[in-house]
């Protein structure tokens, strides 16, 4: 009895007020079709996520004395404009570098045997010529297998050549209407809600603020940041520097493990090329210095409203809708622990319990 009376002080301090029941069932049903339908829906929900990150131009065009009609078809056709300079100039770069990398991959083992050859013969104590053999020995077996599982991949993905079809047609229009309809659609929405709603008011405005600044922020970081490598790398001679530009803005995506991990093939790539030379040395430092200027100076420039969460908070957000969601996941994973931590501070919290 003491159990079931724990239990219901427990609901009667968190959901008595009527609104707070509307809101959890409304995000259970949110979460609910997008863990379900997620997939079929995909290429709906990234117009909209895309009219989202549109909608800035277009409230700066209406600011700069532009018929709100004008403004969606001038953004709608810079967005257009933007894929085709994108499948013309962008794609086949990385998609050239990508296959040069894949034709090189039978002298990277070479490249790197002797490239170890120079560290053992440096630290003699920490690598030997057996040690060396061994491990490129096995390496070699399995790059010989490589290609086989590349082809087999490839075969295997080419029912996802309609999907690229769905996403080129859907996603356009998907962005279109999502521009041109905006406040009908919000109107619908509206409509669906309670007449008052204070709660959810509140949440609503302070996870607008945060989408608005995030999603921007974080696609224009994408661009700046892979833009810059691209540059930087091309300048020092790296090969692959369209193909490591791209990487390294996508990985600022999942912050702190983003940039450590795409350490890694910067790394394998500069010491394929220079091996273990001042070139190398260059390389990474360039690196470095890229990733600090962007935690330091272009974070704080774009993100004018510091997300207060904690690293292990973020860790987790980023794993546990990254698991449920793949890549849309790792994006919104910040705004989705943003938007849980919002409920928590705006949640009626009624009489304490006895």
């Amino acid at each position: 009895m003491r159990f079931l009376e724990v239990i219901g002080g427990w609901v009667n301090r968190y959901f008595s007020n009527e609104e707070a029941i509307y809101l959890v069932v409304l995000l259970a049903a949110g979460f609910l079709i997008l863990f379900m339908l997620g997939g079929v829906l995909a290429p709906v929900l990234t117009g909209l996520v895309l009219a989202f990150l549109l909608q800035g131009l277009v409230k700066r065009l209406v600011i700069w004395r532009v018929p709100e009609t004008g403004a969606v078809y001038l953004t709608f056709l810079l967005f257009i404009g933007g894929l085709i300079g994108a499948a013309l100039f962008v794609v086949p770069l990385v998609w050239r570098q990508l296959r040069a990398l894949v034709e090189a991959l039978p002298n990277v083992i070479g490249r790197l045997r002797d490239a170890t050859r120079d560290l053992a013969g440096a630290f003699p104590e920490l690598l030997t010529e057996d040690q060396i053999t061994v491990w490129f020995d096995g390496a070699a077996g399995q790059l010989g297998n490589l290609s086989a599982a590349a082809l087999e991949a490839l075969v295997a993905n080419v029912p996802s050549l309609v999907g690229v079809v769905i996403y080129l047609v859907l996603v356009p229009i998907s962005v279109f209407f999502f521009l041109k309809d905006r406040r009908r659609i919000l109107g619908w929405l509206a409509a669906a809600l309670p007449r008052k709603r204070p709660l959810i008011n509140r949440v609503g405005v302070e996870m607008n603020q945060q989408l608005a600044n995030y999603v921007r922020g974080k696609f224009i970081e994408i661009l700046i940041v892979g833009f810059v490598t691209f540059v930087v790398f091309s300048l020092l001679g790296l090969n692959y520097a369209a193909l490591l530009g791209v990487v390294v803005g996508v990985s600022v995506l999942i912050p702190f493990v983003g940039a450590a991990v795409v350490t890694i093939p910067v790394a394998l790539a500069g010491l394929m090329q220079f091996g273990w030379s001042w070139e190398l040395a260059w390389i990474m430092l360039a690196y470095g210095v890229i990733q600090a200027l962007d935690g330091n100076v272009l974070v704080p420039l774009l993100f004018s409203e510091a997300v207060d969460l904690h690293p292990i908070t973020i860790i987790v957000a980023v794993l546990a809708f990254g698991g449920l969601w793949g890549v849309w996941g790792v994006f919104f994973a910040i705004p989705l622990a943003t938007l849980l931590k919002a409920i928590h501070n705006a949640w009626p919290r009624g009489l304490p319990a006895d």
